[in-house]
């Protein structure tokens, strides 16, 4: 019979709380861009509370952290499990912090019972899962994964013009050298992230426990859109080339095309317009968009970004505006591990909680580790689907769930030689 596991959800909340006091924005929003003043604080507040418990740190040269719990076969690939601690600006408390501080309690309640684990168990706390400083997501993941070349890497630069090597060379973390933070498939035995849903279906549904079958193949693109300038009193309608009007109107087709997509999972948002000369009494002579589009299958993502690259190519030459397109990054679908989806799901109903499996079809770091191990995600609720933002909310019971269906997880995968 296995021992009764203690989630202390007072602790947990208080964590949660103290950590979000770490900001570059007063409370109640959290603000942590990577390589601030406040990340660099946040980080060595979480490393702190890992050697509380004993664990052994490691930081890799993109600033990775891991928390490591050895096991009794230290030789065989660990349980991973963890998310990030950023935030966008503007965000809640609750995006990426319930994954670090939920996997940390979940060592502790193993911890509490005597409990030794046969592999190793680690917690990875990941770099940049937000694209706040270059305009790219899961920068740690993507780097430890592969997806993403330390060459590419050194290219990225933030709106400064400052490289991530540039970056790096000024945390002190040792040389920046990015070729060897990739890590080896088979590296981990399996990695389970436990993180908010971010959407409403599980409280709408009133189930406590989302296990991640998939998660969808995300995408993004740059359009630069290019016209003619002049005065907006002087140059007359029929005669002007406003690369504005052209993006609108792209933009409008990007909607449609993900509407008639025939996918349910197909989105697209049209999430950055950069308008040059940006003045009122002056017609817009260059647009930069950036788009998202994203869907759980990798083929009706291409056939909607096709439609997209086709009619904006006609907008533009039916407006005499001249376009180029640009590629940001094209990642394919994760598929989580039926055992891991099994385990969980069996796990979470022997604990007294209604489960079921679903979607993601957010970004996580998840989505990169999978090319390392098998993955899955364990969702909780959160209020009314609200992430990103400062009324972001799950509660300190639907927390503990998360945690307890964690840990056992944890427990049982540990053991496993298989």
């Amino acid at each position: 019979m296995k021992p009764v596991l203690r989630i202390d959800s007072q602790r947990v909340q208080g964590e949660i709380d103290e950590l979000a006091l770490i900001s570059e924005a007063p409370a109640p929003a959290v603000t942590r861009v990577l390589f601030s003043s406040c990340d660099l604080e946040a980080r060595d507040w979480i490393k702190s509370k890992c050697l509380d418990l004993g664990l052994h740190l490691r930081t890799d040269n993109v600033g990775n952290i891991f928390a490591r719990w050895e096991g009794t076969e230290p030789h065989l690939p660990a349980i991973a499990t963890g998310s990030h601690i950023d935030a966008i600006p503007n965000a809640g408390r609750y995006d990426g912090v319930v994954g670090v501080l939920g996997g940390l309690e979940a060592f502790r309640a193993l911890k509490a019972t005597g409990f030794v684990p046969r592999r190793s168990l680690e917690l990875v706390i990941f770099t940049a899962e937000e694209p706040t400083r270059f305009g790219l997501g899961c920068l740690g993941s993507r780097l430890m994964s592969g997806r993403l070349s330390p060459a590419k890497a050194a290219e990225l630069r933030d709106s400064d013009k400052i490289s991530l090597p540039e970056w790096l060379a000024r945390m002190n973390w040792g040389q920046p050298q990015l070729d060897t933070v990739q890590l080896q498939p088979g590296c981990y035995h399996a990695f389970v992230e436990l993180h908010i849903e971010q959407g409403p279906l599980l409280e709408r549904e009133q189930i406590d426990i989302g296990v991640v079958e998939k998660i969808a193949a995300p995408s993004a693109f740059r359009l630069r859109v290019e016209g003619a300038g002049g005065h907006a009193g002087a140059v007359l309608m029929p005669g002007r080339r406003d690369a504005l009007m052209g993006a609108c109107e792209i933009a409008l087709g990007i909607e449609k095309a993900a509407l008639e997509s025939g996918s349910s999972d197909t989105v697209a948002t049209t999430g950055v317009i950069r308008v040059e000369p940006n003045a009122i009494n002056s017609i817009p002579f260059c647009v930069q968009m950036e788009i998202d589009l994203r869907d759980t299958d990798i083929e009706t993502r291409n056939r909607v970004l096709d439609r997209i690259r086709q009619e904006a190519n006609e907008i533009c030459r039916r407006r005499q505006l001249s376009l180029t397109f640009e590629s940001i990054n094209a990642d394919p679908p994760a598929i989580a591990s039926p055992e891991l989806v099994e385990s969980i799901i069996q796990n979470a109903r022997e604990s007294g909680f209604s489960a079921s499996t679903m979607v993601s079809r957010a970004y996580h770091d998840s989505l990169f580790m999978a090319v390392l191990c098998p993955i899955t995600m364990i969702f909780i609720p959160c209020r009314a689907g609200v992430s990103h933002r400062p009324d972001e909310y799950s509660s300190p019971g639907q927390i503990a769930a998360g945690i307890l269906t964690l840990a056992k997880v944890l427990q049982d995968w540990s053991l496993s030689l298989s």
